[in-house]
């Protein structure tokens, strides 16, 4: 049995740091899994600004209520949803998640969770598990379920390098160049032909 697992954000949804970066006007917030491989180091960084900046969640989720899909990504979702299981996961947090799922018509999604003070001050994040795609695409094979996965970035890279196909979509420049023995997608529709062929 077959189940194709996604990223989220840089495939279905605009990066949501990025937006916030450009609502706020702080350029360091736009890093990004695709420029920083340490997820640790990179939500550290995160936090450490948002304090500095005297930001929190409530700021986070206003932007995040005015992020549309990418154009497209609903249809291609629909699809793929009608002739095989899918399963979003992002290194992104329930809190920012909700919304875009709602979007998505309630697609299911793996993802962390933020430790939010009472005054809405983003203290820390507690990760599912270590290398949560790596480690869900691994649980999901030893379940008897064979993995599709699609990713743009990094920390996409080991559960794309452990199914069965796997497929950058909207990568950089640097990571298909990195790693030329990895199918990279820009649209859609190509994406979902060649999903259907590894099926």
């Amino acid at each position: 049995m077959n189940i194709v697992c996604l990223d989220m954000e840089g495939v279905l949804v605009p990066e949501i740091w990025i937006a916030f970066a450009e609502e706020t006007g702080i350029p360091e917030l736009k890093l990004t899994t695709r420029d920083e491989p340490d997820y640790d180091k990179l939500m550290n960084y995160r936090i450490k600004i948002l304090k500095e900046h005297n930001l929190g969640l409530k700021e986070i989720q206003e932007v995040i209520s005015k992020i549309d899909l990418m154009p497209g990504a609903k249809e291609f979702l629909d699809e793929l949803r009608t002739i095989t299981q899918v399963i979003i996961l992002s290194d992104t947090f329930e809190q920012f998640a909700a919304p875009l799922m709602k979007k998505l018509d309630w697609p299911t999604i793996f993802c962390n969770s933020l430790e939010v003070a009472e005054n809405g001050e983003i203290t820390g994040f507690k990760m599912r598990c270590p290398k949560s795609k790596l480690t869900t695409v691994k649980a999901l094979q030893s379940c008897g379920f064979e993995t599709i996965a699609s990713g743009d970035s990094f920390n996409d890279l080991g559960m794309i390098q452990a199914s069965k196909a796997g497929f950058l979509f909207k990568s950089t420049e640097a990571i298909k160049r990195d790693y030329p023995d990895i199918p990279a997608f820009e649209e859609y529709d190509e994406l979902l032909d060649a999903i259907k062929k590894a099926l």
